[in-house]
């Protein structure tokens, strides 16, 4: 779930020294050594860079953040499968890290330097001697081997993913690790590894890692877990001894003393209480709320704040995937047909307020985004696959259906309905039927996720071409549940994108992904052409190839209709009591919004405490909307060490947890941020 939050953090080209180098460059050497490894020519910071450009290096440091999320947990292991993981961002840490104003490019963190081979085939990491556990004992070689093979063996599919070309990691010596690789040509390995979650060996060995636990876990990061109450609220403080405080990554940063976090089993009842002042920030990925909601005193007098804030992160593809695993959804005219039925210009004039862009592209709002007809160099990797593809990737510039936003969506629809005619759906009695079987089908919703207000109008829409849709909206557990296991026949889904795609192209479209429990290939695609493209991107051999190739990827996926486009926003909309310092520069570009770089400003809160005892009339009013959603937040939290994990837990997708930076904020707030947010 959205507690479990990270974004796609793959790099492609690796550096060198103060001014990294790529691989392909001319060296006498076998290796070289950087501080950072890079898509880009050069890392934005050199070796001895002193802070981010968008923190406030002397910031002070102190007071409490609370933040909500929606759902529960039963486990803080977020490596697995199983269980509903908390977020407890800021407690792990990997080898590097990445920063939001430079998400191609992965600066050490744990590891103090990286040595490269020239032909791409190893890569050694040098631990900082500094480097500790929370219980004061050193990181170690062994601690990062152990880490890659538990993840490989036991954790997540994604992880079997993402170091299937992983020959080997060993131990050289006290200090260093060494990571072998299978293949030359994938050149995001490096990158990859770098990213690796460091475990704590000797916490882990004896446990078992592959079941969902409450115990507290031993971490390296600025925060560890101070105590939490079971499903309901997680405290974590930052502790005053976190070996890389005076890291050039982390000046600036991590500035709370604690960070709260509430969970919510009703998005509605959050909002009313973000309002009433149970928490303090929160992103709202809902265009109604964001529209209508949010009215309150608070807001009217200016202790609220609402801001939109620029997101140069490629946008993915969020859409109602067709399961392919399924007979109805194998006939590519009628996954089109299924296009053709969603009137998004309505839907946009009507539900959204106009604040939503169709989404067209799997890499939108960046330079992979497929446009106009292929290039001369798209076309060399496209010729050789033709007659196996979509003839209109050859022909015909993608684009989603267009309606006139009246509502009728008529021309749409008969275009949809000679589609299934052709497909052999006829209209007997008004149901579309084909071989004795009617055309039905089950759309899978998560119960409370706000989206039945926009698959209610699909599935009328529907059944003025005779298909009849049925919304199942299901609990949580049960949803995570009939996730990992396909269970469903369409569903939203979400197919975030970074800024240098690479290996997690597998785990979305891959053929050996379609099967796997627990994995991200949603529409369960088994396409070998498909399979040529992903190895091909990932083996690109610079930064212009991979841009071709994911062009070239995006046309084939487009053509193939598997996703009912939805849409998506280029900003991230922001609410937060107005108490906060924040620096005078945002992120550049604005990959992320620099949300580990604020702090409790005095003076604020000094003068929002005085707004609030002015308001406390207008206040009151308002306060019986939010006296029950308070309460479903957990106000006391009892010792971490207390409660026994539960026994009916439920199982649930593992989203990507690459990326564990800037605490808890991200991970509560990082859905608008990252992308792993669905748009509604």
């Amino acid at each position: 779930m959205l507690h479990r939050v990270a974004a796609l953090a793959l790099i492609l080209v690796l550096g060198a020294g103060a001014g990294a180098i790529s691989i392909g460059s001319a060296s006498a050497q076998d290796s070289y050594t950087t501080h950072a490894v890079t898509v880009n020519d050069a890392p934005k910071y050199p070796a001895d860079f002193k802070h981010l450009d968008y923190v406030n290096p002397d910031a002070p440091k102190g007071g409490t953040l609370r933040t909500a999320a929606t759902g529960s947990f039963d486990s803080f292991n977020p490596y697995i499968v199983r269980g509903d993981a908390a977020g407890l961002g800021g407690m792990f840490e990997t080898l590097t890290t990445r920063i939001d104003d430079d998400t191609l490019t992965n600066y050490g963190l744990i590891a103090e330097s990286m040595e490269v081979a020239k032909d791409n085939s190893w890569i050694i990491f040098t631990l900082r001697k500094e480097a500790r556990w929370q219980d004061g004992k050193p990181i170690t070689p062994e601690d990062v081997v152990f880490s890659f093979n538990i993840l490989k063996e036991k954790g997540a599919p994604l992880y079997r993913f993402y170091y299937a070309n992983v020959e080997k990691a060993e131990v050289l010596d006290a200090a260093r690790v060494k990571f072998t690789f299978t293949s030359k040509d994938n050149r995001e390995l490096p990158g990859i590894m770098g990213e690796l979650p460091v475990l704590a060996k000797h916490y882990w060995e004896g446990r078992n890692f592959e079941e969902p636990s409450l115990d507290v876990p031993l971490g390296s990061g600025p925060y560890k877990l101070k105590s939490y109450e079971a499903g309901r609220s997680i405290t974590m403080e930052r502790d005053p001894n976190y070996w890389g405080k005076d890291l050039p990554v982390n000046i600036g940063t991590n500035n709370f003393d604690i960070l709260r976090t509430d969970y919510y089993r009703d998005p509605t009842v959050m909002l009313e209480a973000f309002k009433g002042g149970a928490f303090d920030i929160r992103a709202e990925n809902s265009a109604k709320a964001w529209a209508t909601s949010y009215d309150s005193p608070a807001l009217r007098d200016g202790r609220i704040k609402k801001v939109l804030i620029p997101d140069d992160n490629p946008d993915g593809m969020q859409g109602f995937a067709m399961n392919l695993r399924r007979p109805l959804f194998q006939d590519p005219r009628v996954r089109q047909a299924m296009i053709l039925a969603f009137d998004f210009e309505w839907s946009n004039k009507t539900l959204f307020y106009g604040q939503y862009t169709r989404s067209r592209s799997y890499f939108g709002n960046s330079e992979m985004e497929a446009k106009g007809l292929p290039s001369p160099e798209e076309l060399k990797i496209l010729e050789p696959l033709r007659g196996k593809i979509p003839d209109e990737v050859f022909t015909t510039e993608y684009n989603p259906p267009v309606s006139d936003g009246s509502g009728t969506n008529a021309e749409n629809l008969a275009k949809a309905a000679a589609l299934l005619e052709e497909a052999g759906w006829k209209l007997q009695n008004g149901q579309r039927m084909k071989d004795g079987k009617p055309f039905e089908f089950e759309f899978l919703m998560q119960a409370g996720d706000g989206f039945d207000r926009i698959v209610q109008p699909y599935v009328k829409s529907l059944q003025r071409l005779g298909v009849k849709g049925e919304l199942r909206a299901v609990d949580t557990a049960q949803y995570q549940r009939r996730t990992d296991d396909y269970d469903y026949d369409m569903k939203v889904s979400s197919f975030g994108q970074s800024p240098s795609p690479g290996n997690e192209q597998r785990e979305f479209w891959g053929s050996a992904s379609a099967d796997s429990s627990g994995g991200r290939n949603e529409v369960g695609i088994k396409d070998p052409v498909i399979d040529q493209l992903i190895e091909g991107l990932i083996a690109a051999p610079s930064r212009h190839d991979l841009i071709i190739y994911c062009r070239v990827l995006d046309r084939v996926l487009q053509w193939h209709y598997f996703v009912v486009p939805n849409f998506h926003m280029s900003a991230n909309r922001i609410a937060y009591w107005d108490k906060f310092g924040r620096p005078d520069k945002l992120p550049e570009p604005t990959y992320g919004i620099g949300l580990s770089a604020w702090w409790l400003d005095p003076a604020k809160e000094k003068a929002l405490a005085a707004k609030a005892a002015q308001a406390a009339p207008a206040d009151a009013a308002a306060s019986t909307a939010t006296s029950s959603a308070t309460s479903d937040a957990a106000s006391t939290a009892t010792s971490a060490a207390a409660p026994a994990a539960p026994t009916n837990r439920g199982s649930s997708p593992l989203g990507y947890v690459l990326y564990i930076v800037g605490g808890v904020i991200l991970v509560v707030i990082g859905a608008a941020v990252l992308k792993r947010k669905k748009a509604k």
